[in-house]
């Protein structure tokens, strides 16, 4: 089981190449939810996403014989990004499969961080079969987007920079899709502000979690309908054995609380964040009437959003 100490460990190995990233305030917000509300900014950390930390605890920790042999993942999004870069950095070839449909954006992303890019069949089941074909082929190393200690706790440093900042909070929202960001969080939190609550936060259209830490079983999750396109995987194993520990509840929203809370954002903040990170405060101001006065951190987990039809409407 990942331990406060496993997340100090990983700071100190990727604290000189990460962003620290900033924990941003609004008297805005505060006045909404009457309470002081810290947010821990990930969307301006490099690749755009908390990934970047677990990815490149994980590679530092690979052997000299596994860098060699190179790592692969399967993923269309965040991950994808996070581990080309990490492994770019480590001198480690990388190889990502990825859904024929994936925004053109992170394509591009991913190979301008110099991996190679194998496209699969548009299913989580191809994407699967694809990486564990290349890794028979090759041997290389599977880099799990959560289910793996190494991500988990790297992802754990967010909070960990959070609390160190600014000191114990009361209540701490986040994210949870397969559940990396939030075990990390939950136990950097527990570990450093003991008292606080960990609330994760999760889409109505997307309830496995929810549904999971309620009957006390992980439920799979079957043709998520949810804007917030990094939450539809699914908790493993390892990341439900954290929550059920560390995790006070998890609450869900709807996808006009979600779109909301990037509009407050973007319109109020000035800060571009990504569905999947805007869960987070949909959570906070969803319970706000029932936690006044309190100190607050809210994990936003990403800011990257495929603007390209935006831009090419008004393309000259």
């Amino acid at each position: 089981m990942v331990s406060l100490q496993d997340i100090e460990d990983a700071h100190d190995r990727i604290r000189d190449r990460i962003v620290k990233t900033p924990v941003m305030t609004s008297t805005t917000l505060d006045t909404m939810t009457d309470c002081d509300v810290f947010l821990k900014c990930e969307n301006y950390q490099r690749v755009g996403a908390f990934k970047f930390r677990g990815a490149l605890n994980t590679v530092s920790l690979l052997t000299t014989e596994e860098k060699e042999r190179g790592v692969i993942a399967h993923s269309s999004g965040n991950h994808a990004q996070a581990l080309a870069l990490a492994a770019r950095m480590e001198g480690v070839k990388a190889t990502i499969v990825m859904p024929k449909n994936s925004p053109q954006v992170k394509v591009d992303a991913t190979r301008g961080y110099g991996a190679e890019i194998v496209f699969c069949e548009n299913s989580s089941e191809a994407r699967v079969r694809v990486a564990n074909e290349l890794v028979e082929k090759h041997n290389y190393t599977l880099v799990h987007p959560y289910d793996d200690e190494r991500i988990i706790a790297g992802a754990g440093t967010s909070a960990k920079e959070l609390i160190e900042e600014v000191g114990p909070l009361d209540f701490v929202f986040a994210p949870v899709g397969g559940g990396g960001l939030l075990s990390g969080t939950s136990i950097a939190t527990k570990g450093l502000s003991p008292k606080a609550t960990v609330i994760a936060v999760e889409p109505e259209m997307a309830d496995d979690a929810y549904r999971s830490f309620r009957d006390g079983k992980i439920y799979p999750s079957v043709y998520p309908d949810t804007i917030a396109d990094g939450l539809r995987t699914q908790l493993s194993e390892l990341t439900f054995g954290i929550i059920r520990e560390n995790v006070d509840n998890i609450i869900t929203v709807s996808e006009e609380a979600i779109v909301e809370s990037m509009r407050f954002l973007w319109e109020r903040m000035k800060m571009v964040v990504e569905p999947s990170g805007a869960v987070s405060l949909a959570g906070l101001l969803k319970m706000s009437n029932e936690i006044s006065k309190k100190r607050v951190g809210v994990i936003l987990s990403g800011g990257n959003i495929d603007l390209t039809d935006f831009f090419r409407k008004y393309e000259m």
